[in-house]
């Protein structure tokens, strides 16, 4: 039987394995629509913004060794979304199978929880079939599929938005 994955908070330490990761994902996925690999300089600024507005980063780790990241942040910067997170994650190529998509991304919806959000979304490439399984497994439906916002490998991508509902605050309140 396989070893179960460790999630963890990330540190500082472990943004090498995260940019690799992403690097990785962005030279050949559609799973973020970028195209330049980033930088350490870049995953560090990412990282430490994140952190300082309170949001969670975590990574998955089998014996020593990083295997995927995720996060939650911002769905939108006006106040009225403040309840409203918007979460990524990506798992390294050589670990993908494994169940570490599924121990991620039920670790970012408790987190979700502890932050009292109401609203989880996910943005997804239309094409990932895998992804948006695994998000419907877990509870998210579909509640919106833009055809032709993205661009990437030299042709029209479509987006699907996947929504989980959760309790929320007890007292929402304007900031």
């Amino acid at each position: 039987m396989p070893r179960p994955h460790s999630i963890r908070p990330a540190t500082e330490a472990d943004l090498p394995a995260i940019l690799a990761i992403y690097n990785e994902v962005i030279a050949h996925s559609t799973a973020a629509y970028v195209f330049e690999p980033h930088t350490l300089e870049m995953r560090s600024a990412w990282f430490h913004a994140l952190k300082a507005d309170g949001w969670p980063v975590i990574v998955s780790e089998e014996q020593g060794t990083v295997t995927g990241f995720g996060n939650i942040g911002s769905f939108r910067s006006k106040p009225g979304y403040r309840y409203t997170g918007e979460h990524t994650l990506h798992v390294h190529a050589d670990h993908r199978g494994k169940g570490i998509g599924r121990a991620l991304l039920t670790a970012l919806i408790e987190e979700a929880r502890l932050l009292e959000l109401r609203t989880l979304v996910g943005g997804i490439d239309a094409a990932n079939e895998i992804s948006i399984a695994l998000h419907r497994d877990l509870g998210f439906v579909e509640t919106a599929r833009m055809p032709q916002v993205g661009w990437k490998f030299g042709r029209w991508l479509d987006l699907v938005f996947m929504q989980l509902l959760l309790p929320g605050p007890k007292t929402p309140s304007a900031p």
